[in-house]
Order: structure tokens, then C-alpha cells, then sequence
């Protein structure tokens, strides 16, 4: 009976698959439904592959289909030569009134180099990388090199999803493009010996119909990365995550030495939180603010960018009834500052006051991930007295509570009066009043068990 049973449920599957609807996008013979956009790179049909070939002096190079596609799986096998990057758009878009025509969208990157980010997904021509393989280390070893590769993408609504050789690597959830054309890329080159390299394409074939009933289960194997600002995705809450800032109002936050919201200071527009400059002065102007709750096991996730010479923190086990008088609220503090511009920088010890660091005790390392003039985004994960700080999905520093050598580390800091510091068994979330402008959004946590 059971093995009966097995082989019914394989039928269904087999006859499930065999029931997909696919449509080759090219046909091994000749280029009928693409067009070449913004660049001069040569593509050419060999052996029932297309051939892009790089070319010194010309921008980077597109093959795009005639048509746009909205919700589909896309398939199709990819080889390309050592130092020459590429990749294939999805959903993506040519408008004269973007860039006089420039190709932008979403890209499934080809990267034979040693960063090893094949399979990530970078927003050409517009957001810059949205899911590289930092996200996700272990689809690093996804990508085979000097050999042909197989290549799925599943975009359906917001979801975007990407295999290389039937491993998962990006998984992204966002809403900037619902349709476009699909493209492949020729990248630019600046050097002599990359001149006449090759990218190879075959096999190439798209389902629309019916997608999501063979959308791949959502194991998230691939962590997912939510792109849309301010919001939780499906999967977010199911994994227990929760907005600390909904976007638009102050609802979950008040002033760290006020029952209510500051009247000045802070500024909300187009969904990012701001404070205000004021002069520079610590919690002069608006003041802190903090959550309405305490917080105790969590990973939390705030979205930050600074402006030139700016200050400001994230801190966590906070009590806002420990300082009353002139000053910010006493916790710990992931560190927000403009490392070149601010003077900040160079007090402390050994750089424990940069962008990253827990101010004023443990120094971030100097070759952060840090994006200037972008947001950038903050990783705070507290479990019982093991505490990390993470920048743009690398961890910069951890570093355990609660115990002898902590106690010492603190006594010789500038929180050696404050008694019991950073071994509170929970706190509030605050956001920095530094007297300089600074912006956050994505302000996000899941609480731990």
C-alpha cells in the first residue's frame, strides 16, 4: 500500500510538471523577439547559445526581449569568461525620460570573480546592490567556473527569487517594478585583455502561465531581504517580526524625559524619521526618544543615513529614569557618526566612538562596510548577555555582558559613575537627538525567546 501510495504522488508530481506551460524566449537559430539598448557590445549565435562578446569603449550592452513580462519563471544555462562581469535584467525598463534611456531595474548578477556574487540581485542603474551574496554565504559556492551554468528566477508579485544550479541565492521582496523586459548584459570593460571576452546564453525559456503553482516552496533557505520601506512582508510576520515605526506617525514613542512626543526636533516626510540640527548639542533641541516598551531578548534593524559631520545612536537597555538632567539617556550605543568629519572620531580609546562601535567601549573594525550619502542599515541582536552589532550584513563587533571583564571594560569608560551599566535584563529602544540631521527608517525588531 505504501508504495503505491508513492507512486501516485510521484505522477502527479511528474504530471504536474510536464502540464508547465514554458515558452522559449529564443529559439537556437537567430534574435526574433530581442533588441540591442545603450551599448555597442557585439551578440552573436554559436552553437545554439548567444554569444555576447565585451568591447573596450562602449557602455555597458543589452540584449532586451520585445516583449514585458510581470509574473514569471525564468530558466536558462549561462557561461562566462574569468573577469568579466554580467548579468541578466528582469522586470526591467529603457525611458527616454530616465537617463535618456538607460537600462535600470532588477539584475541576476554573473560574477566570476572572487567575490563570488553570482545569483545576488543588484537594481542596475538605480538602488545599487539590493541582495549581495553577504546576505546569503553559503550560495556562494553556487556558481560554477569556465562551465556552463543553470539558472532559475521566480518573480511573482513581490517576491524575487533566484537558483544557481538548483541552490538558492536572493530572495528579495519588493515593489518598485511590477513588469519589464528581461535583458542580458554585456558589462563595460576599462582594460586591454578583457577586449573580446564572452558571456553565453542558451537553453532560454519563461513560464507566465499559472505561475504560482509552480512557485518553488518558500523555504527561505535564502533569507529574505523586505526592500519596501516602512512595511513588514508576509514572511516577516510569520518569523515574528514587528515595526517599531509604522512610518507615519509617532504612535510607540515618546521623548526619553517626556510622556509624550517631542514638539520639535523631530520631523517625519516621505516616510523617513528625522532628527533635526540644532548645533551639535547631546539632547538639546527635541531630546532622545525612546519606545513606549521595554525590550529584552531581540534582533533589532533600523535603517540610518547621516549628513556630512553628523552624530547620533541607536541605544538599547536603556532607562530613561536614570538621567534626568542634561544629556542623553544612558544605554548602550551602536555608534552613528560621520567618522571623517566629526571630532568625535578621535577621542576615546583606539576608535571606540566610530560609526559602528558600542561608544566609548569596543571599536568597530576601520574597514566597515559604511555607505556614504546612503542608507545603511543597523543590526543590533541581544540574546541574554551575548550582544552583536552588525553593519550592511556584516558583524562588526560581539561581545558578552553581565560579568567580571565587562564590568572592568566599563569602569573605564565614561559610564563608570552609572551604576549597573549595560547589565539591565531589559530596556528601552532610543534614537539619538545629537544636534545633527540625521534620517531612519525601517525601524523594525523581532523579539527572542
Amino acid at each position: 500500500m505504501k508504495k503505491n501510495i508513492i507512486l501516485t504522488l510521484l505522477f502527479f508530481c511528474v504530471a504536474s510538471l510536464s502540464a508547465q506551460d514554458w515558452e522559449p524566449l529564443f529559439n537556437g537559430k537567430n534574435l526574433k523577439g530581442w533588441k540591442r539598448l545603450n551599448g555597442k557590445a557585439e551578440y552573436k549565435i554559436v552553437d545554439g547559445a548567444i554569444v555576447g562578446v565585451s568591447k573596450k569603449g562602449t557602455p555597458n550592452t543589452f540584449l532586451a526581449t520585445t516583449k514585458n513580462y510581470g509574473d514569471f519563471i525564468l530558466e536558462f544555462s549561462f557561461k562566462v569568461d574569468d573577469d568579466l562581469n554580467s548579468g541578466v535584467q528582469l522586470r526591467s525598463e529603457s525611458r527616454k525620460d530616465y537617463n535618456n534611456g538607460r537600462v535600470h531595474g532588477y539584475q541576476f548578477e554573473i560574477d566570476p570573480s572572487t567575490r563570488a556574487w553570482s545569483g545576488g540581485i543588484y537594481d542596475e542603474a538605480r538602488r545599487g546592490w539590493l541582495y549581495p551574496l553577504t546576505l546569503n554565504p553559503s550560495a556562494k559556492s553556487a556558481f560554477r567556473n569556465n562551465a556552463w551554468n543553470s539558472a532559475r528566477i521566480e518573480a511573482v508579485g513581490n517576491s524575487i527569487r533566484t537558483w544557481i544550479n538548483g541552490i538558492p541565492c536572493a530572495n528579495i521582496w519588493d515593489d518598485r517594478t511590477p513588469e519589464g523586459f528581461i535583458a542580458l548584459q554585456v558589462h563595460a570593460i576599462e582594460n586591454d585583455k578583457d577586449e573580446g571576452k564572452t558571456v553565453c546564453w542558451k537553453d532560454i525559456r519563461i513560464c507566465t502561465t499559472d505561475v504560482k503553482r509552480y512557485q518553488t516552496p518558500q523555504e527561505h533557505v535564502a533569507p529574505e531581504m523586505n526592500i519596501i520601506d516602512n512595511t513588514i512582508s508576509p514572511y516577516e510576520a510569520k518569523d515574528g517580526w514587528t515595526l517599531l515605526w509604522d512610518g507615519k506617525t509617532t504612535d510607540g514613542w515618546r521623548g526619553a524625559k517626556l510622556s509624550t512626543f517631542p514638539t520639535k526636533g523631530w520631523e517625519i516626510e516621505n516616510g523617513i524619521l528625522k532628527v533635526m540640527k540644532s548645533g551639535g548639542a547631546e539632547s538639546a533641541n527635541g531630546g532622545d526618544i525612546v519606545t513606549a516598551r521595554k525590550y529584552k531578548n531581540f534582533v533589532l534593524k533600523v535603517d540610518f543615513k547621516i549628513t556630512e559631520g553628523a552624530n547620533s545612536g541607536i541605544k538599547y537597555f536603556v532607562n530613561p529614569d536614570m538621567n534626568k538632567g542634561k544629556g542623553s539617556a544612558i544605554g548602550c550605543e551602536f555608534q552613528i557618526l560621520d567618522d571623517d568629519k566629526h571630532p568625535d572620531a578621535k577621542l576615546g580609546v583606539k576608535g571606540n566612538r566610530k560609526l559602528g562601535s558600542l561608544y566609548d567601549l569596543i571599536p568597530a573594525p576601520e574597514n566597515k562596510p559604511f555607505n556614504k550619502n546612503k542608507f545603511n542599515t543597523a543590526i543590533i541582536i541581544v540574546k541574554g548577555d551575548h550582544v552583536e552589532h552588525w553593519l550592511n550584513g556584516i558583524k562588526l563587533i560581539e561581545y558578552e555582558r553581565n560579568n567580571d571583564m565587562w564590568d572592568a571594560l566599563v569602569a573605564y569608560s565614561k559610564y563608570k559613575d552609572w551604576p549597573n551599566f549595560g547589565n539591565l535584563e531589559e530596556g528601552n529602544i532610543l534614537l539619538q537627538d545629537h544636534g545633527d540631521e540625521v534620517w531612519f527608517k525601517n525601524v523594525k525588531i523581532k523579539e527572542l525567546k
